[in-house]
């Protein structure tokens, strides 16, 4: 019997051999991205986008198209903008509010292929506490000492200059809280981006009722590094995304179109 690795073991994403069929994988992943935001409810209205870096054109994204919903996107429907916010591919219109964000996000961090936000009900709570989720479970060990709070209230995000202070507060973190507003988490590839964001909004959810029982007792610091080295990899966070990507995809293949 093979000895039990030390260390957690995740699969690897995909290496492409040309940018067209890298460029068609991201496009299918940040439209079942953006229906497993769907899914789990985070469609208010109009608001919230994901965006994913071109793998050709680093000065170019895809993002989802403003007033269609979540739960309807497609690949096919995606459009790409260029960081003058001009469409240079696909038919909708352009959120200026999510180009103004990420367009800075994605321009002060080359590292950076794929952002997200959106106003779900946790994450959007939190956003009014005026300070960081702590460790009191796996997912809220991911966030200690990566995230940062944006304590400038930023509204409709219409203005560059607010939109340049949140891409310097966020960093080099994983993820972003825009007072009274809500969260932007960003990822090396669409499947991270997507998962700290859901794990952000569940380790909102987990503390509301966790204080609301009593007195919260966090994970010791040392501990809470430990988790957020073993599952808080772009990696871990990628591959923690998977089951979710197959469910999607098996249920709803329209979504790859």
């Amino acid at each position: 019997m093979p000895p039990v690795p030390s260390t957690m073991v995740f699969a690897e994403p995909r290496v492409f051999d040309s940018v067209e069929e890298e460029r068609l994988d991201r496009k299918q992943r940040l439209a079942v991205a953006l229906r497993a935001f769907a899914r789990y409810g985070f469609d208010m209205g109009v608001a919230g986008h994901i965006t994913a870096r071109d793998p050709e054109y680093p000065d170019r994204f895809w993002v989802n198209p403003f007033g269609l919903h979540f739960g309807a996107m497609r690949a096919s429907d995606l459009i790409l903008v260029d960081h003058q916010g001009k469409v240079v591919e696909g038919q909708g219109i352009l959120n200026t509010a999510a180009f103004r964000i990420h367009s800075e996000v994605h321009a002060a961090r080359p590292d950076v292929v794929a952002a997200a936000h959106a106003h779900s009900l946790y994450g959007s709570a939190w956003s009014a506490m005026g300070r960081p989720i702590q460790p009191l479970t796996n997912e809220g060990c991911m966030f200690f000492e990566d995230h940062v709070l944006h304590d400038d209230h930023t509204g409709v995000t219409l203005e560059d200059l607010k939109a340049k202070a949140i891409a310097q507060d966020l960093g080099s973190h994983r993820a972003v809280v825009l007072r009274n507003h809500g969260v932007v988490t960003v990822g090396q590839t669409v499947d991270e981006a997507a998962w700290w964001f859901i794990a952000f909004e569940h380790s909102a959810h987990v503390q509301f009722l966790a204080e609301s029982a009593g007195r919260a007792r966090p994970a010791e610091p040392e501990d809470a590094r430990v988790v957020r080295d073993t599952m808080g990899t772009p990696r871990a966070a990628w591959f923690s995304f998977q089951p979710l990507f197959q469910q999607i995809v098996t249920e709803q293949p329209d979504v790859l179109d």
